[in-house]
């Protein structure tokens, strides 16, 4: 595949999946990604077998795979003399140190920004962080679900008022991917402007700025409005004002999507497609404006069609539709999905166990249309040798420093 990132050596001194998920990015991209982990414990997240009551194979661990495939694992004691001296000498090497650690952590260690542009002048430095690099909470920690889903007014927005109460996050790591993802360009941008002016800036990323960017539009209408839109409790029928929009349940429960924002030009497409073709002339829902005038009468008649025919039938009999639909499917059924298929979207990397492959999403930037060529995640401190070797290091040093448990 196409190596944008190919020649950026990434030093990662972070955990969890918020900004590890970053990492993975470059190093997908081609980038020399060196994650530090614990020389004992490693990453805290590969002690992660259970999540939402589902068990994980801690040698196939998808909060591990995710988020570090593609990189090599030095470990390091950060909190040693010896192991920062490590860490100062690989940040000599460097284009971009990468960090989700805390404000007063970063400084009592002594990686903060002056510690690592001391040594390294020209390097990037990158920081995610729960809730933002300033203010009064900078040092306060967090996770997506803190941060990203219910802080933020994601979780409110998502849960109808009928339920009482707000819905609990159902995807794990959902905001950490994204904002990785956020992360990964905000360094790719930085890299272009350095090697444009020479400068090298700092980039900040937050679960809650991502959460507000990805609510964007709500947030902004809802600062102009004082009122924002919010999920209704699921049923069979339009959205009001669109029939054309909403979901609706065919006969073995089944949902199909109907998204079409603009039906004009559709509705005697839509209709024909449910076995109503006598309804785009009927002068009711004939015109856009008659048709959301009329919404309610539209939507009893578009339910019924919907629900006299099975799930299957309906997501291939609309394939003709000439307006905008989906299938409501399961994060499963994605994963057999034909068009996620044909582009790409899932990659195999080989099991540390030597059982069979994992399978992996990619990221959402394809180059070239080309399929993700990348390695597994590394084991704990798989590499620490051999990237202390690369930088000079003579054998009798590397000894040293493992037997003051400085390094792995």
């Amino acid at each position: 595949m196409t190596q944008v990132m190919k020649g950026v050596r990434v030093l990662e001194v972070a955990q969890f999946t918020f900004v590890p998920a970053a990492g993975a990015i470059l190093a997908d991209w081609g980038a020399d990604v060196i994650k530090i982990e614990h020389p004992v414990r490693g990453d805290t997240q590969r002690g992660f077998v259970k999540m939402g009551g589902v068990d994980t194979n801690p040698n196939r661990s998808p909060f591990v795979e995710h988020p570090n495939r593609g990189k090599r694992s030095v470990g390091v004691d950060i909190s040693t003399p010896e192991g920062m001296e490590v860490i100062y000498e690989l940040a000599k090497t460097a284009d971009v140190f990468l960090t989700n650690y805390l404000p007063n952590q970063r400084q009592k260690m002594k990686f903060d920004l002056e510690h690592i542009r001391a040594v390294n002048p020209n390097i990037i430095y990158a920081r995610g962080s729960a809730f933002g690099d300033k203010g009064p909470e900078r040092d306060t920690g967090g996770f997506d679900g803190t941060a990203f889903w219910n802080r933020s007014g994601i979780a409110d927005a998502m849960s109808p008022k009928e339920l009482g109460g707000p819905i609990a996050q159902g995807i794990p790591a959902f905001g950490d991917s994204i904002g990785g993802m956020n992360i990964a360009g905000g360094i790719a941008a930085a890299l272009f402007h350095r090697a444009q002016t020479g400068e090298a800036t700092e980039v900040d990323v937050s679960l809650l700025s991502t959460a507000w960017w990805a609510s964007g539009t709500s947030i902004d209408m809802g600062i102009e409005t004082g009122q924002v839109m919010g999920n209704r409790m699921p049923q069979s029928g339009a959205n009001p004002g669109n029939p054309l929009m909403g979901n609706y349940y065919a006969s073995d429960g089944g949902v199909i999507n109907m998204c079409t924002l603009t039906p004009g030009k559709h509705i005697k497409s839509f209709f024909e497609h449910i076995g109503h073709a006598e309804c785009a002339e009927d002068e009711r829902f004939s015109t856009p404006e008659a048709l959301m005038k009329n919404w309610e009468a539209a939507s009893e008649i578009i339910v019924a069609a919907f629900a006299g025919k099975d799930f299957k039938y309906w997501r291939e009999h609309l394939k003709t539709y000439t307006g905008q639909w989906a299938p409501v499917q399961s994060l499963l059924d994605i994963a057999t999905d034909e068009q996620a298929l044909a582009n790409d979207m899932l990659f195999e990397v080989e099991a540390s166990d030597g059982g069979e492959p994992i399978k992996l999403v990619r990221g959402p930037v394809q180059f070239n249309h080309e399929p993700v060529k990348t390695d597994r995640a590394p084991l704990a401190s798989e590499h620490t040798e051999l990237v202390l070797m690369e930088l000079g290091l003579e054998w009798d040093k590397i000894e040293e420093l493992k037997s003051k448990g400085a390094i792995a």
